[in-house]
């Protein structure tokens, strides 16, 4: 029997182990038996849980989206008042690189499989990143000024795409270590700002 305490790390438990087999093998090359084994439950016993795959995909896109946006806030708040302009586009960038290293199944699975999402749950995936966006591209206009907005909302997209780049890594093992990719991710992610403000 599953308690109300037990199940929100039930319910963590079998979308992580969702994400992993969705980004291994495709969305439609699971089925609901895969992911209850990997979980240690039954299959049908899933659907405790999720009405299906397409909610636990729904679920992980766009919880997701809602967490890169609630933690950038939330990074945007500690350091109102606090830290100077760069100081607080180096937080942006901790934060997503943290998204980028911990949680690359959900980088694949979004690239890969979006556009099975219900329409409403694409166009909340998109609001949820355009709003995501908006916040750096504020951030970056601040740390320099000189940047044109459409640049900096262009530096933005292409920064994302080079932290997001992690799933072409390799495989987890073969990575220099997380501090030292880390730390090279946002070096690269500086240096594409310093570009473009350069431009």
């Amino acid at each position: 029997m599953v308690t109300r305490t037990g199940a929100p790390g039930r319910r963590e438990q079998i979308l992580r182990e969702a994400a992993r087999l969705f980004a291994e093998r495709g969305f439609h090359g699971v089925g609901v038996d895969e992911i209850g084994a990997a979980v240690g439950i039954s299959g049908p016993g899933l659907y405790r849980h999720f009405a299906g795959k397409d909610a636990m995909l729904a679920e992980l896109l766009v919880g997701i989206s809602g967490q890169l946006l609630t933690g950038a806030k939330r990074r945007l708040a500690e350091a109102d008042g606090v830290a100077g302009p760069m100081a607080v586009l180096d937080s942006l960038i901790e934060g997503h690189i943290d998204f980028a290293l911990d949680d690359r199944p959900l980088i694949t699975l979004h690239d890969r499989e979006l556009d099975r999402l219900r329409d409403s749950d694409r166009k909340l995936v998109r609001q949820l990143q355009r709003q995501y966006v908006e916040l750096w591209v504020e951030a970056l206009c601040a740390a320099y000024p000189g940047l044109a907005e459409p640049a900096a909302r262009s530096a933005v997209h292409s920064v994302f795409g080079l932290l997001n780049s992690t799933p072409h890594l390799g495989r987890p093992g073969s990575l220099p270590g997380r501090a030292t990719t880390a730390a090279l991710l946002h070096r690269m992610a500086r240096g594409a700002f310093a570009a473009a403000a350069a431009g």
